[in-house]
């Protein structure tokens, strides 16, 4: 398997940022770490283990992130409006500096042809981000597959709400969608899947999935939303299972 290393200074965090690519050709995909998790969770949690069979052949590859959770949606006890910031930050990082060097290797690793889209791949804290970043930029992002996630900035800002907060906050910029939107068509030409467990730690997650798939359909979107068993916790084992499962669908 092709395995790249690369450090980039990212202007928007004004600090070194790494990330990982697995993979030589195929269709581009954006993997999240869990929360506060770091670019190489995908491979030392034994996800690459996974998705080894596309990824040898030709048919994905891999593009795993860094993140800033500690300092943003981790930091309870610190100042919101500076911990959204800081989030934005990163967030325009990903979108504005690493997506458009995605595109740029991911079109030399396929004889020069553009792919339409990234496809984005969460588990857990990974699922929010995954979620978020496709629904807000579905012109960059052709797909999602978000495992055990939870949808609203509230677990983390709690009722304090402004403008960055409600722009990272799926349920409730989903919900006050107006139904000719734009992005409501853009979303029905992509896929996009949400699972979630409804064993032990998934309480939580399985309400917030709930929660999304209403304001999902009140709003006309077409999306997967699978609830699997009450056997299925929150934990790896489970989404092995489930990205072995779903991502035939979206590759």
């Amino acid at each position: 398997m092709n395995i790249e290393y690369h450090k980039r200074f990212s202007p928007q965090l004004g600090r070194d940022m790494e990330f990982k690519v697995y993979g030589h050709s195929g269709r581009p995909c954006l993997y999240f770490p869990c929360q506060d998790g770091r670019f190489f969770d995908f491979e030392n949690f034994h996800m690459v283990d996974v998705c080894a069979a596309p990824i040898e052949e030709g048919r994905l590859q891999v593009f795993t992130v860094d993140t800033v959770d500690r300092e943003t949606w981790s930091a309870k006890g610190g100042n919101p409006h500076d911990r959204i910031v800081r989030h934005e930050q990163w967030y325009h990082y990903v979108t504005d500096e690493l997506v458009p060097e995605i595109f740029w290797k991911n079109a030399q690793s396929n004889g020069g042809k553009r792919a339409r889209g990234i496809l984005t791949f969460g588990c857990s804290m990974g699922a929010m981000h995954s979620a978020n970043f496709f629904l807000r930029r579905p012109d960059l992002f052709d797909a999602n597959l978000s495992l055990s996630g939870l949808y609203s900035a509230r677990d983390s800002f709690g009722d304090y709400m402004e403008p960055l907060i409600y722009d990272n906050s799926p349920i409730d910029y989903l919900s006050n969608m107006p139904w000719d939107h734009p992005y409501i068509r853009m979303y029905n030409e992509r896929r996009m899947i949400f699972c979630v467990g409804q064993g032990a730690w998934e309480d939580e997650l399985k309400a917030s999935t709930r929660q999304l798939e209403q304001v999902v359909r009140s709003k006309g979107i077409n999306a997967w939303f699978d609830y699997w068993g009450y056997d299925v916790s929150h934990d790896w084992e489970w989404w092995y299972k489930q990205a072995a499962y779903f991502l035939p669908w979206l590759i």
